[in-house]
């Protein structure tokens, strides 16, 4: 994405500018206050994060830099949706192997509020990929190789075939099928179900693991992606009232998901359930206390490598990921 239409995408949600402002200083606050001077976060002192009887625990940076993976590909999706285009070359920059996000066009919304939903989840994702940047310094990780494409065998395509939305090619012959998030409305709803609770899970997994520097900050991005899934979450099980195949299909994606990611059931779909014997939403998915689930790092990866086995690439990360954190569950 060039820096004008990045600009633009921003400033369709300019009455929020001064509250990104506000969250940009407290960043710039939290993680420079913690930054060994000159040093930038790389060569920062970890403390019990990194201590010489555990050398395995992940540091904060480690923590950071596997959460701005995540935000490199929703970004680009997001982004490439609303305008066609994906983030500045500027942005992409940083430790690791530099790969390109291939794949993707713009969406052509009918449903105004699909679209507007679309815009401002763009620009708040572009946003957390130039916070996590600015915190990291120069010890943030280039964007990895990142598949956001419709082809038979890519990465969309191939979760939707786990799901049962799309056909198998028999045994022995060429996939053909695709799945294509940018057909319309009920399409890329659906592919952006495919992350925003993933990254919740996240994000809450993560949180045991930062020091009490970097909590705050994370729990707020969090909080944003709470809302995101909940507004995709939403606008599925409205919409899903008119065409119930939509939520239907949502469940499956869920189903998929939990397929990958361990035996425990660690998601829910969208279809209706009961409370106190009526009918009622299921927007947020909750354990028994009423509490969102977590997923390990290791957990999130099987997701968008979209496999069960500790694997180190694949799905929508051809390549795998940067950063020392990089390596799937075996479940």
């Amino acid at each position: 994405m060039t820096d004008d239409v990045s600009k633009q995408l921003i400033d369709v949600l300019d009455r929020r500018v001064e509250r990104r402002n506000e969250r940009r200083d407290f960043f710039k606050t939290a993680f420079g206050a913690a930054a060994v001077a000159g040093a930038g976060i790389g060569a920062m002192s970890m403390g019990s994060r990194a201590s010489a009887a555990d050398p395995t625990t992940p540091t904060d940076p480690d923590i950071l830099n596997f959460a701005l993976n995540l935000e490199y590909l929703e970004a680009q999706f997001y982004s490439v949706a609303v305008t066609g285009v994906g983030l500045s070359p500027s942005m992409l920059t940083g430790t690791g192997t530099q790969g390109a996000a291939v794949g993707g066009r713009k969406v052509v919304f009918t449903d105004p509020l699909v679209a507007a939903y679309a815009k401002e989840i763009a620009a708040d994702e572009i946003t957390h990929v130039t916070f996590l940047r600015t915190a990291l310094g120069s010890s943030a990780v280039a964007q990895p190789a990142i598949d956001i494409g419709i082809t038979p065998t890519g990465a969309f395509s191939s979760a939707a075939r786990a799901a049962g939305l799309i056909a198998s090619a028999p045994a022995g012959t060429a996939q053909t099928s695709v799945f294509d998030p940018y057909a319309n409305d009920d399409a890329f709803l659906l592919g952006a179900f495919i992350f925003e609770d993933v990254g919740v899970t996240a994000y809450k997994g993560a949180a045991p693991l930062l020091t009490k520097t970097y909590i705050e900050a994370a729990a707020g991005i969090l909080a944003v992606e709470a809302y995101h899934a909940a507004l995709v979450r939403t606008a599925l099980y409205a919409r899903g009232v008119a065409t119930p195949s939509l939520r239907t299909s949502a469940d499956a994606i869920s189903n998929a998901r939990d397929s990958l990611d361990g035996a425990t059931d660690l998601d829910q779909g969208i279809s209706p359930t009961t409370i106190n014997g009526g009918a009622a939403s299921n927007i947020v998915p909750l354990d028994s206390n009423g509490i969102a689930f977590s997923r390990t790092t290791g957990q999130v990866l099987n997701i968008v490598y979209l496999n069960n086995a500790s694997v180190t690439m694949g799905g929508f990360f051809p390549a795998g990921v940067n950063g020392n954190i990089k390596t799937s569950a075996a479940n």
